[in-house]
């Protein structure tokens, strides 16, 4: 079972920056793709970045596409996702996830484990 726990959540103005970490705690971390959700209030959880477990494709959410970046580091058994031009409609919960696919996938059903979640809050 692997235990992922997210960090670096804050409050941020608009056009600022967050990177997001996500320890894993599986050794065999670089066997697994690896993606990024949010959920803001009221809304359905979405897909915003995913990573192939050899980190060599990525895949972004429309919205996103352009200003966040993934990715990993298999030494650290972390993933990140660096934010930038942030704006009020990235407030959410960010959600990282694990999944045993070794191809890059979008869905929420495609991933075996789940972080608790980090609070991003984009506000002047």
């Amino acid at each position: 079972q692997v235990q992922l726990v997210e960090s670096g959540g804050g409050l941020v103005q608009p056009g600022g920056s967050l990177r997001l970490s996500c320890a894993a705690s599986e050794r065999t971390f670089s066997r697994y793709g690896m993606g990024w959700f949010r959920q803001a209030p009221g809304k359905e959880r979405e897909f915003v970045a995913a990573i192939s477990w050899s980190g060599g494709s990525a895949y972004y959410g429309d919205s996103v596409k352009g200003r966040f970046t993934i990715f990993s580091d298999n030494a650290k058994n972390t993933v990140y996702l660096q934010m930038n031009s942030l704006n009020p409609e990235d407030t959410a919960v960010y959600y990282c996830a694990a999944s045993h696919t070794v191809v890059v996938v979008t869905g929420e059903t495609d991933y075996d484990y789940w972080g608790q979640g980090t609070q991003v809050t984009v506000s002047s």
